[in-house]
């Protein structure tokens, strides 16, 4: 779940393959890169991520600002937190912010160098870890709130501050022993932010790397998918009769799982495809190296998306969420200019009597 572009880079200015073309050096990735640093290791893998990743780093960050705000707004100031469902929303959303606030310094590295200093290094890629490992959970979380609520009839409000606050340390402790590791280092008059575990030759820096993809696999995949399809499949053992408007919201709440299957799990395999690699259990050519970087390249890009994908599928797709947001919106000065505009004989009236009257009707 890191930026895999740099690996190339590493490699070439470990053993000069770019030293004269520093412009082009994309020092920036803290999950992949080999660290013993073989010299002997001459494999070039370009630099094609470093026009298209920044743009799209950047898109992320915009859509999935605005848009996780937006559901922060529409969850605190409309639905105001009366459900479990509501405290999972906002925390969902809080966590997708941690991710896309790393998304302008990731695109700064990628084009060019790390320039913001040893301590912000830190910062930053700690927060996309806790980010990363929140958002999958919250939506671990969900799914067993849509349990509760759907097959048990209970909004237990009280129970989702807890779990979000269980959610919150688990996802930090889920992010050790890396975010004791991340620092700044040189190569060939590069400055990189990178994830740097200590070597010796009780423990080499492989198995490191190979523990931490073993470790976003597991919990970061196979276990909440355990969990995910239990409590759904509960839920449509329980409910293949149910009212069609609880079909309607188990069918959203699959939606949005096999959205963020389609997202993380691409990752997921090509990391563990490079795990097989490094073992060398799996051809170890040029070739087929280039072929996996690219690969992990594309689908850590995908995984960004997720980001960007879940604030349209709860505020835009739910009923009850759009209507918020539409009574929310009506409130705003423009929507009441809006209100005046569309109905003159009304415009008369008291901005109170608009104010009270009109949002009744929607909500």
């Amino acid at each position: 779940f890191d930026s895999t572009y740099f690996l190339s880079k590493t490699i070439a200015l470990t053993n000069g393959a770019v030293d004269d073309e520093p412009d082009t050096v994309t020092p920036f990735n803290y999950y992949d890169e080999y660290s013993d640093f073989d010299s002997s290791f001459a494999c070039v893998y370009g630099d094609h991520g470093a026009i298209i990743l920044p743009i799209l780093y950047s898109l992320y960050f915009v859509v999935g600002f605005l848009g996780n705000m937006l559901v922060v707004w529409v969850v605190c100031m409309a639905a105001k937190l009366r459900s479990m469902t509501d405290i999972c929303l906002l925390n969902l959303a809080l966590a997708d912010l941690l991710l896309v606030s790393s998304l302008p310094f990731l695109a700064h590295s990628v084009r060019d160098q790390w320039v913001f200093g040893d301590v912000m290094c830190t910062v930053v890629l700690s927060v996309y870890h806790v980010g990363f490992y929140s958002v999958i959970f919250f939506i671990v979380l969900m799914s067993i709130d849509q349990y509760i609520a759907i097959v048990h009839d209970v909004l237990a409000r009280t129970y989702g501050i807890l779990a979000s606050v269980v959610i919150w340390i688990i996802a930090v402790s889920a992010s050790f022993p890396e975010v004791m590791h991340f620092k700044t280092n040189h190569f060939s008059q590069q400055i990189v932010c990178n994830l740097f575990y200590p070597i010796s030759d009780q423990n080499p820096y492989f198995s490191f790397r190979i523990f931490g993809i073993f470790k976003m696999n597991v919990i970061g995949l196979i276990i909440p998918l355990i969990i995910i399809g239990l409590f759904y499949s509960l839920i449509l053992k329980k409910h293949l009769t149910a009212r069609s408007s609880r079909k309607q919201n188990i069918c959203h709440v699959i939606t949005v799982m096999v959205v963020f299957f389609c997202c993380y799990a691409p990752y997921n395999v090509a990391a563990f495809v490079k795990v097989l690699e490094l073992k060398e259990l799996i051809s170890d050519s040029c070739d087929f190296s280039k072929a996996i970087n690219l690969s992990l390249q594309i689908t850590e890009a995908l995984a960004y998306s997720h980001t960007c994908i879940n604030p349209i599928l709860f505020v835009f797709v739910r009923e009850k969420y759009r209507k918020h947001l539409v009574s929310l919106l009506y409130k705003t000065p423009c929507g009441r200019l809006q209100f005046m505009n569309n109905n003159p004989t009304q415009a008369t009236g008291s901005v109170y009597s608009q104010n009270t009257e009109r949002p009744s009707t929607v909500v």
